[in-house]
């Protein structure tokens, strides 16, 4: 009997202009958790969809228990104990918890001894069941759609351990949860070790790994780099292995020093009364802007607010001593204003069209001929311009985004704004769901913005990163401004005590 549960050995795969899997491999113990990092495009997502039978290998075995074994597609897999919770949920909101969770398998009985239907039942209190085991209360005849993120994440879970896994695939699973969400996966992790379910995780954060993980294996490239004990490795150990390089800073130092005021918030108040209140700040040429708080402060709703896309009942906007009228994106737009929306896949990317697409899209109207053509030539200069000037890397302009790794699809999405030359980008969440070197080329660039006169407003749930790169800090408790910190004023407890203020 093999030590492993499951062995992936000498697995390659490739896609139209690129190899994303060259000879990789994983071997995982039973009640493991076995930590698969890498940076964006290492080759992670790509592996573990060969296992979960999405993608057919061009080359390579699986192994269960030691014995050779093809994965024909994702039912497949699961009547073979694999499971997997994909970073990006697709349930089906219009339905409820207890048929989300049994899509496809229903529990049947049978009307006049020969007409199978489906047993609602049965199907509900093994439902109920499902979720006491994974810790969750929540009605299953309640309607998936009015769940949190983290509730749906643990009816996903509860889907795959109705299944009887002895494999689980959980891929950035702690991406949209808050601190209280994570320490409750955490304990279901726990209970799933504990029944030798081998499970897999895939996570960006270093904090994670090191506390929860037993073996690490690391991938770059769409290679095998190795495998560790997770004891044995620290956050240096982990960064230098994953981009094959020491970062000896991980926020890259700025030289200039910011301007005059040039965009300033007055009284700016939500039409929604449990939303952002009575807001005031001013941001200066050439300067970053952190806007911190915990969940439910507020943040991305008064940014979306500033952008057109939320109504507010009264407050004012200038650019350089002049009022601005925000009534919709486009008039945000038409005056120099950005917005990198917090969810990169569901208000970000257009994830059919192609990379080229993506960046033009809203800036077409500077490249046509006789005002309704279209100048391809032109559109494809732009493109390839900020291909290289932003290090994206992509087979082609042609690639659909959504084969791309998350923090390439990031370098899009701000290259599509910085076609239009905005003076003031608002980011938020620039960096989330993306490894530490991607993360690095993003501040690196955003240092470039603010050197060449931008203004950015940045938003991160990371407490260091806006710490390490924002030359002042706004801190939002509630939906109000609980206080401003210069760069010199700001530590971790200094926001701490402002978060929590209301």
């Amino acid at each position: 009997m093999s030590e492993y549960v499951l062995e992936m050995t000498g697995v390659c795969k490739s896609f139209p202009g690129v190899k994303a899997l060259d000879h990789a491999q994983l071997k995982l113990r039973p009640g493991k958790v076995h930590a698969l990092m890498g940076e964006n495009g290492a080759g992670k997502s790509t592996l573990m969809k060969c296992m979960f039978g999405i993608y057919k290998m061009d080359e390579g075995q699986i192994k269960i228990d030691g014995e050779p074994v093809v994965i024909q597609d994702p039912m497949d897999a699961l009547h073979k104990g694999i499971a997997m919770v994909h970073q990006e949920l697709q349930p089906i909101p219009a339905r409820t918890v207890g048929e989300n969770i049994f899509l496809g398998r229903y529990p049947l009985k049978k009307l006049f001894g020969f007409i199978p239907f489906i047993d609602h039942k049965k199907m509900y209190a093994d439902t109920a069941e499902l979720l006491k085991k994974v810790r969750m209360n929540f009605d299953p005849k309640q309607k998936v759609g009015e769940l949190s993120v983290s509730q749906m994440q643990s009816v996903e879970i509860a889907k795959a351990v109705s299944a009887n896994c002895r494999v689980l695939i959980l891929d950035e699973p702690t991406s949209s949860l808050t601190s209280n969400e994570v320490e409750a996966l955490f304990r279901i992790i726990e209970d799933l070790k504990a029944e030798n379910v081998a499970i897999v995780y895939i996570s960006h954060k270093m904090d994670e790994i090191l506390r929860i993980g037993d073996d690490v294996t690391i991938m770059r490239d769409g290679k095998y780099i190795g495998t560790w004990e997770a004891k044995d490795l620290t956050v240096d150990k982990i960064i230098t292995q994953m981009v094959g390089r020491e970062l000896t800073n991980l926020y890259p130092p700025r030289e200039n020093v910011p301007g005059e005021v040039v965009f300033e918030v007055k009284d700016f108040t939500s039409i929604n009364p449990r939303s952002f209140r009575d807001i005031n700040f001013q941001l200066r040429k050439g300067e970053i802007l952190g806007v911190g708080g915990l969940v439910g402060a507020q943040r991305t709703e008064l940014m979306e607010g500033l952008f057109g896309i939320r109504s507010h009942s009264k407050g004012q906007i200038f650019y350089k001593g002049k009022e601005m009228k925000i009534s919709r994106p486009k008039d945000a737009i038409d005056q120099g204003i950005a917005l990198l929306t917090e969810d990169r896949r569901g208000s970000g990317i257009m994830g059919v069209l192609s990379v080229a697409d993506n960046i033009s899209i809203s800036s077409l109207n500077n490249y046509l001929d006789f005002g309704f053509l279209i100048n391809g030539k032109k559109v494809e200069n732009l493109v390839q311009e900020n291909v290289k000037k932003m290090n994206i890397k992509t087979p082609s302009s042609k690639t659909q985004i959504k084969s791309l790794s998350g923090g390439n699809q990031q370098k899009v999405l701000i290259g599509r704004w910085l076609a239009n030359n905005p003076d003031v980008l608002i980011l938020d969440e620039p960096t989330r769901g993306i490894d530490v070197g991607a993360k690095y080329e993003i501040y690196l660039l955003m240092n470039k913005l603010v050197e060449a006169g931008k203004s950015i407003i940045m938003i991160s749930s990371e407490l260091p990163e806006v710490l390490g790169m924002c030359d002042r800090l706004v801190v939002l408790s509630g939906g109000e401004k609980a206080g401003e910190l210069s760069r010199e004023e700001a530590s971790a407890e200094a926001v701490m005590r402002l978060a929590i203020k209301n």
